[in-house]
C-alpha cells in the first residue's frame, strides 16, 4: 500500500549493494512512495553487487561515485540534477566498511593504515557528501538526508571493532554540520541507529549471530527489520517531520532503553542451572 509520502519529490540512494541492503530496501519504498531516485555506489560495489536488477524495478538511473572522492560526489550530484530534471529533495547515505573487521583484525591490535580507511569510508564521507551537495546547491530547503547509524557508537560491542569510532564521528558530524545546514539552507541531517541487521556488511561482524538473538530477546518488539527502517527512512524523507533534525534516532525495538529483559534473565539462569548440574 502507497500513501505517497513522496509525490514530486528526487533524490540519491546510496549504498544498495543486493536485496538484504537496508539502502535497497529503502529504494524500493521511496519509489513506492512516488519518488524518482538515483542509485549511487563504489564502483567496485557495482560490480560486486546487483544494483542494475534494483534500477531496472525503479526506473532509475546508477551513477558511480567513490564517497570519498570530491570529484567524483561533485560528478554524482550534478548528473543526479540533470536525471531528475531539479535540485534534490533526499540523501540516503548508507555507507560503511572496515578494512579491520575485514581482515579479522582485533581492536588491540589494530592497523592504523586500515583505521583511517575506516574514518574515511564510514564518516567522513558523510562530510563529503554534504559539503559537496551544499557547494552546489543541490538540496532544496527543508530537504534532508539520513545515514544509518548504530549504537556501538555509544555503548561497547566488542566485535563492532573501529566501526564504533567511525558511527561515533558519523553522528557528530550529523550534528555539527546538520547546525550549519539548517540555518543556511533549512536542510535536515539525521542518522538513525538501526538494530543488528542481517546484510551484507552487518553479518560480517564478529559474533553476529549470536548478538543478532540477544538484541532480539533484549528488545521489547524484537529486532526491526531492513524492511521497517526502510519506511522509517522515508518517513525522515517526507514533509512529516520538518522540523526533526540533528538528531540520532534509534530504530532498534528499544533496545536502547532496555537495561535487561525477562528472557535474557532467564536464559541466564537455565545456563546456571545447567553448570551446577553438571558440577554435581
Amino acid at each position: 500500500m502507497s500513501n505517497q509520502l513522496l509525490k514530486g519529490k528526487k533524490g540519491i540512494i546510496f549504498g544498495a549493494l543486493d536485496e538484504r541492503s537496508i539502502a535497497w530496501k529503502t529504494a524500493q519504498v521511496a519509489v513506492r512512495e512516488g519518488a524518482q531516485i538515483v542509485l549511487s555506489n563504489a564502483p567496485i560495489a557495482l560490480r560486486m553487487g546487483k544494483i542494475n536488477e534494483l534500477a531496472k524495478e525503479c526506473n532509475a538511473q546508477v551513477i558511480a561515485a567513490d564517497a570519498t572522492s570530491i570529484p567524483d560526489l561533485e560528478n554524482l550530484f550534478s548528473k543526479s540534477m540533470e536525471v531528475l530534471g531539479g535540485k534534490l529533495d533526499f540523501v540516503l547515505h548508507s555507507i560503511g566498511m572496515s578494512p579491520n573487521v575485514r581482515k579479522s583484525i582485533p581492536y588491540t591490535d589494530t592497523n592504523y593504515d586500515n583505521f583511517l580507511k575506516t574514518l574515511d569510508i564510514s564518516a567522513l564521507s558523510l562530510h563529503k557528501v554534504l559539503q559537496t551537495a551544499m557547494k552546489l546547491d543541490a538540496i532544496n530547503e527543508w530537504g534532508s538526508v539520513v545515514a544509518l547509524s548504530y549504537i556501538a557508537a555509544q555503548k561497547v560491542f566488542p566485535g563492532y571493532n573501529d566501526m564504533a569510532e567511525a558511527k561515533a564521528i558519523l553522528e557528530s558530524i550529523a550534528r555539527s554540520f546538520g547546525y550549519r545546514y539548517g540555518f543556511a539552507k533549512k536542510v535536515r541531517v539525521n542518522t538513525i541507529s538501526q538494530s543488528p541487521t542481517a546484510t551484507t556488511a552487518g553479518s560480517g561482524v564478529s559474533g553476529f549471530d549470536a548478538f543478532y538473538h540477544y538484541a532480539d530477546k533484549m528488545s521489547p518488539l524484537g529486532n526491526a527489520p531492513a524492511e521497517d527502517c526502510a519506511n522509517y527512512c522515508v518517513t525522515l524523507f517526507s514533509d512529516f517531520t520538518r522540523y526533526v533534525t540533528m538528531q540520532n534516532l534509534f530504530h532498534d525495538g528499544g533496545f536502547s532503553s532496555t537495561g535487561v529483559s525477562e528472557m535474557i534473565v532467564e536464559d541466564m539462569l537455565k545456563a546456571q542451572e545447567m553448570i551446577a548440574k553438571s558440577n554435581v
